[in-house]
């Protein structure tokens, strides 16, 4: 959505920083509980007295909120004001993780989980645009790093730490940190934000009628599948590098942080990839995605290699996520916040597809490097779909034009 005459001039001022910044403490805040779940998995079902298994569909929930949450709040918040809605959007996260920390049982923690995941994807979509807002579309990847940066360094900080309270003080301290965090991004956000507003006349129904955009859904499905190869290695980096590499337990602290490292310094290169030119930062996601993990595939088993490969796949899913992003707010003009939402949907089913179908060779075979070719496949089918459906647009596009160009 563009903004109105409230917008801000777009000048690099220190309230500009302060209002990114703000917008990234977001995004650590909701990547330090999203990824923290699994570092404190085994005290919460010990807690709760159900197995691990069980406990998972605690993470589950989150995703299956964060998929659903995102086109409907989206969709349904089409009038609200842009910096309004975001803040809001970090109330109920800080809420919701509050609950969670307070839950009696396992199913109100699900319960939980799913609400906090609601606003998960349109609190990244809405940010989008109040940043591209705030520096002007010129700068809109730069933007999105910092924001989506703010979700990087939670794994390098926030979700260790996290784990670490959670070992010292039990499962709910991490929440109760999480809830508290959220509430410092309410205050930080109400300070540094300036008024944008959404577009004049917009409405739930102008967004559902972008949705109407095959381009759009094509991309989805192709984002879904594509990005579920990160997923596939991701999901199972403990197995694989405990039983596969022969690596010690006591340094996978150190490999996911390794991996939240490659995150960090790829969200820098891929945002000022994204701001000239989208297309070719999704290619170029697509390809070095694909390089890392051929590489994995063959020296997955050695540790040393297996940490160089951890941290190139980190590196390389930055350049997928920003510039995938991208392109669907631009399939999707007149509602760019639901097209950002809609990317962190694709992006948590691809987490979804690429853990089961990760399971799925596991259970088949013996090896681990069997993930790395598994992520390639998908990676590569996912590429496959988005490239298809783009050039074949593009091609159907100029046959238009030269038409109405003949007709002149």
């Amino acid at each position: 959505m563009t903004t109105t005459s409230t917008t801000p001039t777009p000048r690099f001022t220190a309230r500009v920083y302060l209002a990114l910044g703000a917008l990234a403490l977001g995004g650590f805040t909701i990547g330090t509980t999203e990824f923290a779940t699994m570092g404190i998995l085994m005290y919460i079902a010990s807690d709760l007295t159900v197995t691990e298994a069980t406990a998972g569909h605690a993470i589950t929930a989150y995703a299956m909120g964060v998929v659903v949450g995102a086109p409907l709040i989206a969709i349904a918040t089409a009038r609200l004001s842009r910096s309004r809605l975001i803040v809001l959007l970090m109330a109920l996260y800080a809420v919701a993780n509050t609950l969670s920390a307070f839950a009696p049982d396992l199913t109100w923690l699900i319960v939980g989980r799913f609400i906090a995941g609601l606003p998960h994807g349109v609190f990244f979509g809405v940010g989008a645009v109040v940043g591209t807002a705030i520096v002007g579309p010129a700068k809109r990847g730069f933007a999105m790093s910092i924001m989506l940066g703010g979700l990087t360094v939670a794994n390098v900080v926030g979700v260790p730490l996290s784990s670490w309270l959670g070992h010292v003080m039990g499962w709910r301290a991490s929440f109760i940190a999480v809830g508290i965090l959220g509430a410092l991004a309410v205050v930080i956000l109400l300070m540094a934000l300036p008024a944008v507003s959404a577009e004049p006349g917009a409405s739930p129904a102008s967004e559902l009628a972008s949705m109407k955009n095959p381009r759009l859904w094509w991309v989805f499905v192709g984002s879904a599948v594509g990005f579920g190869g990160m997923f596939a290695i991701y999901s199972y980096v403990q197995p694989m590098a405990v039983l596969g590499a022969g690596v010690s337990d006591r340094v996978i602290p150190l490999l996911l942080a390794l991996f939240g490292t490659g995150m960090t310094v790829g969200i820098g290169f891929a945002g000022r990839m994204m701001d000239r030119n989208v297309r070719l930062t999704v290619t170029v996601g697509f390809v070095s995605t694909s390089v890392a993990l051929v590489f994995l595939g063959f020296t997955g088993h050695m540790p040393v290699w297996l940490f160089v490969g951890v941290f190139f796949v980190g590196f390389t899913a930055q350049y997928l996520a920003l510039g995938l992003q991208g392109l669907l707010m631009d399939l999707s003009p007149k509602a760019p916040s639901l097209g950002a939402a809609l990317c962190h949907s694709a992006l948590n089913l691809a987490n979804a597809n690429g853990a089961f179908l990760g399971g799925v060779v596991l259970a088949a075979t013996t090896g681990y490097q069997g993930l790395a070719w598994l992520g390639l496949g998908l990676t590569v089918l996912g590429f496959a779909m988005i490239q298809i459906t783009t050039r074949t647009h593009d091609a159907r596009d100029s046959k238009v034009q030269q038409v109405l160009q003949s007709l002149e």
